[in-house]
């Protein structure tokens, strides 16, 4: 494995960044791409658009990927010190309890708290075989009051992060981390880009490292609104169907990039995604199917845009996203590498124009 891959990774997935708080991500994004992107800019949500600039009217390509994280903020501080939260982002209370949680505050100090879990000794079976509502977990700061809670200056509002290392595991290419939802997907944007730049490209190509992505594509509409792409690809995890119990599906860690043929906001562009499918097969990279429709990406709202983008969403496949631990693996991060640096690189205004006929011809 390449190592600084790998370390841009660990960094990636380790920063916190919940939904509406992805500043630090968007700061570590931007130190990866000062030395790479011709421009770097910010819409007013705060995703981050870094740009590298093609031949003089060759076709915009923009590659999104989102920042954020699942995770919560404080709605209420109880008299016994627990913290009661809101969720930001879709999470199953089965996940929820006895983990390690990070309560960032205004001024950025980073506090460790705990979700109580009860043991089962005498709880009668109604109460010990249900799932805790949301509203039903609070998080233990191992303080006595509300007044200690509020010298070390937590208030109502700060952020809830998932207290996660990350770790390689024991095959040598299983990545365990946080946020690989979408992480993950924004460490391939900024090696597509690396790669692009050594290499050599004719397309301007954008990559959108987006916000808000967890709660209602946000991100996505306002940062390709000010890219105005002619092609856009959304990255995003999918879910790995490799464990016991799960359907008999070839979307699986270690079995390449997923193309998307559609999920709960898009269906994917069949032009294009005929397109990549044969790109794939000539450069020898690893592929296999997506179709999740129990969820979005970033693609639902880039489609939308204006008249319409030529749009598709690739996908790496991921075990346990939007919980603490998810996995991914490196050699499927590669193949997405390389499947988008081969599409790119043979972007013009040809290819363009047979895209948009396969609409109506």
């Amino acid at each position: 494995m390449n190592q600084k891959r790998v370390d841009l990774l660990k960094r990636l997935s380790e920063v916190n960044g919940i939904s509406g708080a992805e500043r630090d991500v968007a700061r570590l994004v931007k130190r990866e791409l000062e030395d790479v992107a011709d421009r770097i800019e910010f819409d007013n949500l705060g995703s981050l658009i870094a740009t590298l600039e093609g031949d003089k009217g060759a076709p915009k390509v923009l590659l999104s990927a989102h920042m954020d994280e699942v995770g919560f903020v404080v709605k209420q501080i109880e008299k016994g010190g627990f913290l009661r939260v809101h969720n930001v982002g879709g999470w199953w209370g089965h996940v929820v309890l006895a983990h390690e949680w990070t309560i960032t505050t205004r001024d950025g100090k980073e506090y460790i708290g705990v979700t109580g879990a009860q043991p089962p000794h005498g709880m009668p079976p109604e109460k010990r075989n249900r799932v805790l509502e949301i509203k039903d977990i609070y998080i233990d700061m191992g303080v006595a009051s509300e007044e200690d809670i509020k010298k070390l200056g937590i208030r109502v509002g700060d952020t809830v992060t998932p207290h996660q290392n990350f770790r390689i595991l024991n095959d040598g290419k299983t990545l365990l981390g946080k946020a690989w939802d979408d992480r993950a997907s924004v460490a391939v944007g900024i090696e597509v880009l690396r790669r692009l730049k050594k290499e050599g490209h004719h397309a301007s190509v954008a990559l959108a490292a987006t916000v808000q992505e967890e709660v209602g594509l946000r991100g996505a509409r306002t940062s390709t609104h000010l890219v105005k792409p002619d092609l856009a690809f959304a990255i995003d995890v999918t879910m790995s169907y490799d464990l016991p119990g799960s359907p008999a599906m070839d979307t699986k860690l270690g079995n390449g990039v997923a193309l998307s043929i559609m999920d709960g906001s898009v269906i994917g562009h069949r032009g294009l995604f005929d397109h990549v499918e044969q790109v794939a097969k000539d450069a020898g990279v690893k592929y296999t199917y997506d179709l999740l429709t129990a969820g979005g990406t970033d693609s639902g709202e880039i489609h939308k845009t204006r008249d319409g983008v030529v749009n598709m969403t690739v996908s790496i496949p991921c075990r346990y996203f939007h919980s603490h631990v998810s996995l991914v693996h490196y050699d499927d991060i590669e193949a997405t590498i390389d499947l988008l640096v081969a599409v790119i690189k043979g972007v013009d205004h040809d290819l363009l124009a047979r895209l948009k006929k396969t609409k109506y011809e």
